[in-house]
């Protein structure tokens, strides 16, 4: 088990990050007049958000400076190796019981009063559920990555993104045309390309979300790749370790070798490139004193409202539509897991939680 890092403040930690990532995407919007000044009013609201936590801290309460949000369960796509179909959390039609754009907004409003900084929209495809993207926008004072598969983009769309600048569509990418189509569909890249030029033509920022798995690393951090994504205007590109479903697909998995390669490659892309911000997930566990999931850094709600400790760990003991967020962030399956050592463990794949599920589980059965 590795250790846990001395006089590790994870409320400064997470704190630095955010600012680096305000930082980064203020150098990497300069040329925008509209996204600078955007950006400048955001960096003042995120320096009162971190005043807001800081202060909690203070008086004995930690609150994440990111919340991970699936607003939704459809999803239109079948991606080879996809955690959220394997986990059943991810389907074809439209469940029911999902929550309103109402209580969205509900949660939105009281992130923002809390201080939380970020909020990621995935799903399913966030994009089926306009009316809770258009909900977010609302609140100007948290930046809302838009975790999409690209497909749903559409001219409402784009006038939604330049009305609220705070909505920041990330299109899924596998790598070029060959290993983006094998994994998401014939056409999905020529897409995501066309969506891309409306995009830039447009002036709005957006960025791509990268699975990195063994087979696509050289190509996904190489400078042709990330010269196609740059030319198009991308603005952040996160790499998202790839997590494993089955025995089967346990090779895809970045392995310490692999993270070694990332976590260099992104250090050179950063000093090389500053123009695009490069983010890594679960990036470097060791600098951050283990897994930041479960209330840590952040945590996940999914689309029928059950707090979770992260989209790969599908367990939750209270449901956000019986409980206030504050008190979501202190379940006795969150408390048990930031306590325990159990986030600092080491592990083989992208995910320490999914991957020691059975002790989640046997948590979540102790509670």
């Amino acid at each position: 088990m590795r250790e846990k890092a001395e006089n590790f403040d994870i409320q400064e930690y997470m704190t630095r990050g955010v600012e680096r990532v305000v930082s980064d995407t203020m150098k990497a919007t300069r040329k925008d007049p509209k996204e600078s000044a955007f950006m400048l009013k955001f960096a003042a609201a995120s320096r009162s958000a971190s005043k807001k936590r800081k202060k909690a801290e203070e008086q004995g309460e930690h609150i994440p400076p990111f919340l991970i949000a699936s607003i939704t369960s459809q999803c239109n796509l079948h991606c080879a190796g996809c955690y959220s179909r394997c986990n059943h959390a991810t389907l074809d039609a439209e469940p029911i019981a999902q929550l309103t754009s109402e209580e969205w907004l509900n949660i939105f409003s009281e992130a923002d009063d809390l201080g939380i900084s970020f909020i990621l929209l995935a799903g399913g495809e966030p994009m089926i559920r306009q009316d809770i993207i258009e909900a977010a926008g609302k609140r100007q004072s948290i930046l809302f990555p838009i975790f999409t598969n690209g497909t749903f983009m559409s001219g409402t769309y784009f006038e939604l993104f330049d009305r609220c600048r705070n909505l920041i569509p990330i299109m899924s990418i596998e790598g070029e045309r060959q290993i983006t189509d094998e994994r998401r569909g014939q056409g999905v890249y020529d897409q995501l390309i066309k969506n891309m030029g409306e995009l830039h033509d447009r002036g709005l920022i957006f960025g791509a979300s990268v699975t990195v798995t063994t087979q696509n690393i050289k190509e996904v951090t190489s400078d042709d790749f990330l010269r196609i994504l740059s030319e198009r205007g991308c603005k952040a590109v996160i790499f998202v370790e790839f997590v494993p479903v089955t025995d089967e697909s346990k090779e895809l998995a970045p392995g310490d070798a692999e993270r070694e390669y990332l976590r260099d490659e992104i250090k050179r892309l950063r000093a090389d490139q500053p123009e695009m911000v490069y983010i890594s997930f679960p990036g470097d566990e060791k600098s951050s004193g283990g897994c930041v999931a479960a209330g840590r850094g952040f945590f996940h709600i999914n689309s029928h409202g059950g707090a979770e400790p992260c989209p790969f760990s599908p367990y939750s003991d209270v449901n956000i539509r019986n409980t206030s967020l504050r008190e979501a962030m202190h379940s006795p399956l969150f408390t048990a897991l930031r306590e325990g050592n159990l986030l600092m463990d080491d592990h083989d794949g992208g995910c320490i939680l999914y991957e020691k599920k059975e002790q989640v589980e046997a948590l979540l059965a102790g509670n």
